[in-house]
């Protein structure tokens, strides 16, 4: 343990390899702005349609990905509905057993990394699913109204504002 803690600052410095930043441009940033607009503005109007509120603040962190760095492995088909769906399943089961207290709270995000992980659907706003759920008592319908609406509305979105000009494509792989 001592030898590990040893090697903590040095860890703490960062890798120095600047190569992996990709250079910024104007057009993918102010792209990135009409697309992730349009993401939410979509939401937004199938909730004036439906009736039922579909928006949670994990789909903003999920528009960051999707248009913002849609070429991430965090940003993928796979993972956009995989994490939001499994830390959704997570809150409705942990507060189907534990309530929603502080505990159940962090355990829910914990589980839902855990899951996410596991099944390799990592999306780090999944995790804010998780808290959502378990904060607001979520019950089964959350998987449906608003996470799998929602999701689904977010990934068309990408899908094709993403693939309509030619300095982007979306996505890199569906699985």
């Amino acid at each position: 343990m001592k030898l590990r803690l040893a090697r903590l600052p040095g860890k703490l410095k960062g890798r120095r390899n600047r190569s992996v930043r990709q250079p910024l441009s104007l057009k993918y940033a102010i792209w990135g702005l009409l697309s992730g607009t349009a993401g939410i503005l979509a939401i937004l109007a199938v909730t004036r349609l439906a009736g039922h509120p579909l928006l949670i603040g994990s789909f903003g962190a999920s528009a960051v990905l999707l248009f913002g760095a849609a070429e991430s492995p965090l940003a993928q088909p796979r993972n956009l509905v995989g994490g939001h769906l499994l830390s959704a399943a997570v809150a409705v089961v942990v507060v189907a057993c534990g309530g929603t207290g502080s505990t159940a709270i962090a355990l829910a995000v914990g589980l839902a990394t855990l899951l996410m992980y596991l099944t390799r659907t990592v999306h780090p706003p999944g995790g804010a699913t998780a808290l959502i759920g378990v904060q607001g008592h979520a019950g089964a319908a959350f998987l449906l109204m608003p996470v799998l609406a929602g999701t689904l509305i977010l990934l068309a979105v990408a899908l094709l504002t993403n693939n309509i000009v030619h300095h982007r494509h979306y996505p890199e792989h569906w699985c």
